[in-house]
């Protein structure tokens, strides 16, 4: 049946009505429910709070007691920890009381002693005065007898005692002074030691080898020879070492002794102008070198011991004089300085009436040690007067041979004439070469140590260090103390500055007046 339009509205009224029941039957429905739980809710909130404080007071009561325990514990140690330390208090107290009766009977004992020493101090202070009285009584009397009085007694005591002294000093200032030349002497030895150690290798190379130049390089090889067979038997027939290096045109000769050196210069030189080399003809070589050398030395010595009129030499002798010939000491020949030295101390002989012959042989033979030095062990003055001995010279000759150098004390004055005449000969400017850099640090050095004294305007080295002019401030240097301070510079150049022979010292003080033109 087909529904009309009233029949539809009745059928929406109907259903609009049926949910209006149902929400309001579901809104009761949910509030039984919500009121039912609601009240389950609360039952189980005060179930919870009464267990809950039931379990509080139950903690509070384990608490209480837990706090109980532990204040009786605390108060159980405390009593303890009071107790020991009154224990410990009585005990401190008794031994306070111990140290106070023991230091009131110290106190007791000191007073005691200090007016016992109070009573000796007053006893000494009479018994000084008593002496006192004595010593007074007793000076008056030593007066009487004496005839001084205390202080002329005083005064001849302190004379007596100065002497006393003055001796004692002597005796201390004799004594240091010997200790002190042991002292220097062996700081000299250590310092000469030093020296030599430094320096030897530079002397070395400059005192102990000769060049022999070479036409050409090609030459070198020659000289070499095969395998090194000529070079061997040079070096082993005249015990010189041949240094071939790449030194052009030139080959060196090194060795200690100068006549074993000129023998391989001379034999190698006429090899090379012979320009046969080998081991047969050097060796034929080298013995004319030899003859040839020693008829030089022969003639050398010969010559000086003619040049100079000295007589009734022992022949040996003269042989070891013309060795020095191929001798040099700081450059300069040692034949040559033997006879300077012969021809000087002849010419002081003469002036101070010493005999002249016998000043000549001593002159010449000084420094004959030096002929042998490479060959026997000792310095040139024990050589020389080894040898002068052996071939039994003039005792006064061996004394001036063993003290020219100062080793021993000139005791005659022979001794002493040759002494000068090698310091003389040594210093002569020219004499003796020496190195250009060691020179001018000397010139240098001598000019400072005179420019550091007051007063000094300026210095000048001359005659190669022999001189030296010092110019001073006239207004801070007068004329007397010129003397002194020249004084006081040769000390100081003495002290500190080493220079053969001597210097001369040459104050120059200029009065100067300046004024300019306006």
């Amino acid at each position: 049946m087909p529904f009309t339009p009233v029949m539809i509205v009745v059928l929406v009224l109907i259903a609009l009505v049926l949910m209006a029941v149902a929400f309001v039957l579901g809104t009761v429905y949910r509030k039984k429910v919500s009121e039912a739980k609601l009240g389950d809710a609360e039952t189980e909130a005060t179930r919870i709070v009464n267990e809950a404080v039931k379990e509080a007071q139950a903690k509070k009561k384990e608490s209480l007691i837990e706090a109980k325990d532990e204040i009786y514990k605390l108060k159980t140690e405390a009593d303890k920890e009071i107790k020991e330390r009154r224990s410990d208090i009585s005990r401190q107290e008794k031994r306070l009381i111990q140290k106070e009766e023991s230091l009131d009977k110290k106190i007791t004992a000191v007073e005691q002693k200090d007016e016992k020493l109070n009573q000796k101090l007053k006893a000494a202070d009479d018994k000084l005065e008593e002496i006192e009285q004595v010593k007074k009584s007793q000076f008056e009397m030593l007066e009487k007898i004496s005839g001084l009085t205390a202080q002329q007694a005083k005064d001849q005591l302190l004379q007596t005692l100065d002497e006393e002294l003055t001796h004692e000093k002597a005796v201390h200032i004799s004594s240091y002074a010997t200790s002190l030349k042991e002292e220097k002497d062996e700081l000299t030895r250590n310092l000469l030691a030093t020296t030599i150690a430094r320096c030897a290798a530079d002397h070395a190379s400059e005192a102990t080898v000769s060049v022999v130049p070479l036409p050409s390089d090609e030459m070198k090889g020659r000289i070499i020879g095969r395998e090194g067979r000529n070079i061997r038997a040079l070096e082993t027939l005249t015990g010189v070492d041949l240094i071939i290096d790449d030194t052009p045109e030139a080959i060196t000769l090194s060795s200690f002794d100068p006549v074993r050196r000129e023998v391989a210069r001379v034999a190698l030189e006429r090899l090379i102008q012979d320009g046969r080399i080998h081991p047969s003809r050097i060796e034929e070589m080298v013995e004319k070198a030899k003859t040839d050398v020693d008829n030089i030395i022969k003639q050398e010595g010969q010559r000086a011991v003619m040049e100079l009129g000295v007589h009734a030499i022992n022949p040996e002798l003269v042989k070891l004089i013309g060795r020095l010939r191929y001798r040099t000491s700081y450059g300069q020949n040692v034949l040559n300085h033997s006879i300077e030295v012969a021809q000087l101390a002849g010419l002081l002989a003469g002036e101070l009436g010493v005999n002249i012959d016998m000043a000549k042989r001593a002159g010449l033979l000084h420094d004959i040690g030096k002929a042998l030095d490479h060959e026997v062990e000792g310095s040139h003055i024990k050589i020389g007067v080894d040898v002068a001995k052996r071939y039994k010279e003039n005792q006064q000759i061996i004394h001036a041979i063993e003290a020219h150098h100062g080793d021993v004390e000139a005791k005659t004055v022979l001794a002493c004439i040759i002494k000068a005449a090698d310091a003389i000969s040594a210093a002569r400017p020219g004499a003796r070469r020496e190195n250009v850099e060691n020179y001018i640090k000397r010139l240098q050095r001598l000019e400072e140590l005179a420019n550091s004294f007051d007063g000094v305007e300026k210095s000048f080295a001359i005659q190669a260090g022999r001189e030296i002019r010092i110019m001073v401030k006239p207004e801070v240097v007068k004329d007397d103390q010129m003397v002194i301070l020249a004084h006081d510079i040769v000390k100081k150049i003495e002290a500190e500055l080493d220079y053969p022979g001597q210097i001369k010292v040459h104050m120059i003080r200029e009065s100067r007046a300046i004024d300019f033109a306006k």
